[in-house]
């Protein structure tokens, strides 16, 4: 049998990026031949990313990218939390955050994408994206070790826009505004409080006053502007902006694993 070096070992590892021994093994079977051994390991790993590509994924992290107009917040997922902290992984969405500001992901981050399931041997995927084109200062914030990513585009000094984007991975607000609120969601709040305000037996007007309040007060909790600011709930964050005559373009944020089912443990 031939003689397997440890320099072809490492020339086969580097092709493929899978482990020492696994590229021993097959540089065996391939009787030294590194273009055989690079093909076997490639149909093998490649039922390996097969089988991953069924399991949940619904570990990760956020990868943030900001220059100069232009941000980019990506969520790649894996299946553990120990993946999302391995090296590889980590680099891979911080390069697919700075592609994903000018373009989406294509056939080159597929292939990456591929080629580190079979390294890894978890499922991982690209699962979503947001871009932003800033008007103003683009303020990006990573928080809870890369769980949750928010850009921030506004115009005023720096440490506001970082203010705004620590309350915002705090509070996670769905509308920046009440007037971007979608007039079904409204609807079917005031219907509640209108229930609620029958069942109280109150007199017309002041049941009128009571759902006017508690919408305002809900459309508030949802939307940016109207929620109390996290470092003075004294005063919402549009006052709080006003105070530092600030201006809020536009935010996005992303939180790893939100709206993924996960697998529950058996008891």
């Amino acid at each position: 049998m031939a003689e397997i070096s440890a320099a072809l070992v490492k020339e086969l590892r580097d092709l493929t990026g899978l482990g020492m021994m696994e590229c021993k093994k097959a540089l065996a079977e391939a009787g030294g031949d590194i273009k055989k051994a690079e093909e076997l390991l490639r149909i093998k790993s490649g039922a390996k990313a097969s089988k991953a590509a069924s399991r949940v994924a619904a570990e990760g992290v956020i990868g943030s990218f900001v220059s100069e107009k232009l941000g980019a917040l990506v969520e790649l997922n894996c299946e553990t939390d120990f993946v999302a902290r391995n090296e590889d992984f980590v680099a891979f969405a911080k390069s697919l955050a700075e592609i994903v500001a000018t373009r989406d992901p294509g056939p080159a981050e597929e292939d990456r994408r591929q080629k580190l399931v079979q390294k890894i041997g978890e499922n991982i995927t690209i699962r979503r994206f947001k871009r932003l084109q800033a008007k103003g200062k683009l303020t990006s914030y990573v928080h809870a070790g890369a769980k949750i990513g928010v850009l921030v585009d506004l115009e005023g000094a720096d440490e506001v826009g970082k203010d705004v984007a620590m309350h915002i991975a705090f509070a996670k607000p769905r509308y920046m505004s009440k007037s971007e609120v979608p007039s079904e969601i409204s609807l079917q709040e005031r219907k509640i409080h209108e229930a609620r305000a029958k069942e109280s037996g109150k007199p017309p007007e002041i049941a009128a006053k009571m759902i006017e309040g508690a919408l305002n007060k809900f459309l508030g909790e949802i939307s940016l502007l109207g929620q109390p600011f996290i470092k003075d709930d004294k005063q919402t964050i549009e006052k709080m902006l006003n105070a530092k005559k600030a201006k809020l373009n536009a935010y996005a944020f992303l939180v790893v694993g939100e709206g993924i089912d996960k697998p529950q443990p058996a008891h």
